[in-house]
Formats: C-alpha cells, structure tokens, sequence
C-alpha cells in the first residue's frame, strides 16, 4: 500500500523485512511445537526493489535445527501487478529460539513431538 513506501516510492524495506520475520516465526512455531522468539538476522540482502502493487510471496525453510534454536532462510518474490513475470528481490537468514513458559529458552523437540504447553 502507498503508506508502505519509502521516498523513493518503492515499498519499505522495513516492511518487507517484518513479513519475512512473521513468515519465519510462523515456521519457527511449528517446527518447535510453540513459542519462539527472534534472536538475530543475517545476511539480509536486497536485490531489487518492490512497486506498490506488486504481488509479493514468501518462501521459508529451515538451515539448521540446534538444542534451542532454529535458523530459516526466507526469500521474498514479486510479480507485476499486470503481468505472470517474477523475480526475487529479497533474502535473509533469521535464528529462532525456543521458548518456554518461564520465557526462557527450551529445547527444541524433536521432529513429530506434541505441542509445548506454552502459559
């Protein structure tokens, strides 16, 4: 939306980086079966920019499941408004950790455990 835009009148970077957070946390989530928290970004690069308008999609995957942590690879892909041509324009590795109901960090269970009572 045009309030997402920077002077330039492109879209924010800032906004597209807080997408790409909500889209690793929400992989984070569920790979860790509750709460996560973010504890750095990485290798944030921006390779062309986004028009308002533009369809924008997120991909996210795992790097590396640590005792506590999680690390995700997110990239971001636009498509013109008027057309089927995409192109990637953003990526970055965000790092997870678990946390549990103490707000302190947890271990990461394994693949295929139940959820993690999280109050």
């Amino acid at each position: 939306m045009p309030s997402d835009t920077n002077p330039a009148g492109d879209i924010f970077g800032g906004w597209l980086m807080a997408q790409m957070d909500l889209a690793a946390g929400n992989v984070a989530a569920r790979r860790a079966r509750g709460r996560c928290a973010t504890i750095s970004v990485e290798a944030m690069t921006f390779h062309s920019p986004v028009f308002v308008g533009d369809e924008v999609s997120l991909y996210a995957r795992i790097l590396k499941v640590g005792r506590t942590s999680i690390r995700i690879h997110v990239e971001v892909w636009r498509r013109e408004r008027e057309g089927e041509a995409t192109r990637k324009v953003t990526e970055g590795t965000f790092t997870f950790v678990a946390i549990g109901p103490d707000r302190r960090p947890r271990p990461v269970p394994p693949e295929g455990a139940a959820p993690v009572d999280a109050r």
